[in-house]
């Protein structure tokens, strides 16, 4: 009995993981033909770059310990978001799920 209770619970609170992925995904994805620049900091993060037509547009971190979180110029204007004044690392984007 209580392994069917657990079941179901596990079974109700699926659908609400998925919820959290909603509206966010990759957003490497969106973009056409980019230039990838890989490279390796000193604390053993990776960086990537992705360029497009030479802008910076996308810039994916991911460090030794803990979740990759992108760096995004969504309007195009050649500033990545972040670095508007609005906080160090404000409008950062998890990637928390993926199947």
């Amino acid at each position: 009995m209580r392994t069917l209770t657990a079941s179901l619970a596990l079974l109700l609170l699926a659908p609400l993981a998925g919820c959290a992925t909603m509206g966010g995904g990759d957003p490497t994805a969106d973009l056409s033909n980019p230039e990838v620049t890989r490279r390796a900091t000193q604390d053993g993060d990776s960086v990537e770059e992705y360029r497009v037509a030479g802008q910076l547009r996308v810039v994916k971190i991911t460090p030794l310990r803990g979740p990759v979180y992108y760096l995004v110029d969504s309007d195009g204007d050649g500033t990545l978001d972040s670095s508007k004044g609005e906080g160090p690392i404000s409008p950062v984007q998890y990637k928390l799920f993926s199947w």
